[in-house]
């Protein structure tokens, strides 16, 4: 793999991690549309992918960034976790979501553990990418129909008046636990896993802005976690050639996440999913038609 590779694939996996679109899928369609010939970039049914490992190592880089945006965050909850673990109940919103997030994590924790290398070896492929794509479109045109619609209540006057809408931390834990089970999905590639979680949200009443903060917040310790189960495989043979170019493309790939999330963190103040269905459902059609002809 060339640093340029590297460096293409680590902005490219910054941002399609955060935006809605798949960035495992992404990462398995873009080389094979730019005709790709390294063997680093070799898709294998059986045994490892150095390039699997690789993008997968990218993931530490995008874990960070959503660290150091969402660091505040992150000291609340972590201190929330030990304080409602020491004194054995929920007394604050932060020790409520610390619980509601771990919650959320175990689905897609145990199951990553269980068959992430049965995924990524089996569906990490550009015809079967291309596919889940596609599927990952219409989850988000979904997700945008059967959302919770805000409440709209009848004053003394006749007025209607829009109510709030739910907190994350107003989320049962087996609202929790059901948003994790949705971020299952982002094992094969061409699913996206902040976009199944937002959607997960938006359909338990969430707003779009919560359920994107939300979903970020699931993310980071999921993505953090993948990045260092494949450590290992860097530091062995898979990573003989590549440990250089895994260090620009994280690089790059810091970088690119931050930029994302500043950017859909303000997007869904006011916008949908709507346009990031859209583009998943034409590029995943077209990409289904283009390998399944070749």
């Amino acid at each position: 793999m060339s640093f340029l590779h590297a460096v293409i694939v680590g902005l490219l996996q910054g941002v399609t991690e955060l935006f809605p679109i798949s960035s495992l899928g992404h990462s398995v369609l873009v080389p094979a549309l730019l005709g790709w010939k390294d063997p680093a970039l070799a898709h294998q049914a059986s045994g490892e992918s150095p390039y699997l490992a690789f993008v997968v190592g990218l993931h530490v880089a995008t874990s960070l960034a959503l660290l150091a945006f969402f660091w505040r965050d992150w000291v609340r909850i972590i201190k929330g976790f030990f304080t409602a673990m020491f004194n054995r109940r929920l007394d604050t919103a932060d020790e409520r979501l610390a619980w509601l997030l771990v919650a959320a994590t175990i689905p897609a924790g145990l199951t990553g553990l269980a068959l992430e290398h049965t995924f990524r070896t089996v569906f990490a492929k550009p015809f079967a990418a291309a596919c889940f794509l596609t599927i990952n479109g219409v989850i988000l045109v979904a997700g945008e129909r059967l959302r919770r619609r805000v409440p709209v209540a009848v004053t003394s006057t006749g007025a209607a008046e829009v109510t709030a809408t739910r907190s994350p931390v107003a989320l049962t834990f087996g609202e929790a636990f059901f948003v994790g089970i949705a971020q299952i999905g982002a094992l094969f590639a061409g699913i996206s896993r902040s976009g199944i979680t937002m959607v997960a949200g938006l359909v338990r009443g969430l707003d779009h802005e919560d359920a994107v903060r939300f979903s970020f917040l699931l993310a980071t310790p999921i993505i953090f976690a993948a990045g260092v189960y494949k450590i290992p495989d860097l530091t062995g043979p898979l990573g003989d050639g590549i440990r250089g170019q895994v260090l620009a493309g994280s690089a790059a790939a810091f970088v690119a996440a931050l930029v994302a999330i500043k950017f859909l963190v303000r997007y869904f103040e006011t916008r949908t999913l709507t346009p990031f269905a859209i583009y998943c459902l034409v590029a995943g059609a077209a990409c289904v038609v283009r390998f399944g002809l070749y």
